[in-house]
Formats: structure tokens, sequence, C-alpha cells
């Protein structure tokens, strides 16, 4: 009798012990030894180890170039590690509060430039009257023709969970938005 009482307890320890669910408490040996490489999360996603973001500054810097930054950084971070401005630099066109996000171009106009519209990138807290994607609220969200306040969530839910739109197409990512959608907003939308 001993024995099955030893052998049931036995195995109820072994069910109820394996059962374990994977959390954010899991220790680096945990980690290691459950066969996931060192940047790879369970659903086999890469993760940002360093939480680091790449920006490129160009235009009337001093030192245009692609810079690694923290990923809470903003533009006036990135025109400092850019050496600063030039004396032709029109800062009235920039917004250097503004959050930084990866693969982001911030172009510095020279005085005057911005109003010819003479340069083709795009500058960081420029007046472009589209909708900002990777920043509207619902409200301007529910500006777009055929988004209602559910499908304006939807999208705020995404890039939280996602990060930031890449291109205007990739919100066709956003379930029920499809291509007769997007080919009614696109002209009013920009990341």
């Amino acid at each position: 009798m001993n024995f099955k009482v030893f052998l049931m307890i036995s195995l109820c320890v072994l069910l109820c012990g394996c059962s374990r669910s994977y959390s954010d408490e899991m220790t680096l040996d945990e980690l290691e030894s459950s066969g996931l490489s060192d940047n790879e999360t369970e659903a086999g996603q890469p993760e940002d180890v360093s939480g680091n973001i790449f920006v490129y500054a160009c235009g009337e810097v001093v030192s245009p170039g692609v810079y690694e930054v923290r990923a809470d950084s903003r533009v006036f971070e990135i025109l400092s590690l850019a050496g600063g401005v030039t004396d032709e630099a029109d800062l009235s066109c920039i917004n250097q509060a503004e959050s930084c996000y990866d693969g982001e171009k911030i172009y510095v106009p020279a005085e005057g430039e911005y109003e010819d519209h003479a340069y083709g990138g795009s500058v960081a807290g420029d007046s472009d009257d589209r909708i900002n994607i990777n920043t509207a609220d619902s409200s301007s969200l529910q500006g777009l023709q055929g988004i209602g306040a559910s499908r304006a969530e939807d999208i705020i839910a995404y890039r939280e969970k996602n990060g930031k739109f890449a291109s205007i197409e990739s919100i066709m990512e956003v379930p029920g938005i499809k291509q007769g959608t997007f080919d009614r907003i696109k002209d009013h939308i920009r990341v």
C-alpha cells in the first residue's frame, strides 16, 4: 500500500511540477537551458538586447551620420551627438523635444529651405497636415475615412504591441485594414 501511495504522490508532483509557465522572472541560466538563443523570445522573435536604436542626422548638422542611441532619446540629443547645427540651420522647423524612433531620419534644413520645400527629406516636427500613424491619438485616427473608434483603438494597440509603423503601407498589418481602406487613407497619413 505504501508503494502505491508513493507512486501516486510522485506522479502528482511530477505532473504538477512540469507545468511551469514562463514569465519575466526566468533567470539567465533558465533561459539558456530552455534552448532559446541569447536574443530570442519564446515566440521565436528577436529581442532588442541593447535597448538602442539607430537614427540618421543630416542636413545642416556639423557631422551628418547614423548614430546609435538609447531608445528613449530626443531629437536635441541626436543634434548634439552630430556636433550641433551649422550657422545656416533653421531650427524653427525642428521639434527638438520629439522622441526618436529606430530608423528615423532627422533632416535639419537651411534657413529658408523649409518654406521653399526645396529638400526631399522630412523634418522632425514639421507642419505636414497628414496624420502621423505612429503618434496619432484615437480621435485623430477617427478623422480618417473608414476608421471608426474600434479600428482606431486597433491601430493604437497594434503599434503599442509591435512598435512604430515603418511605412504607411504597414498599417495594412492591422487586422481589419485592407487594401480598400488603405487606398482611401494613404494620401492622408504618414509615418
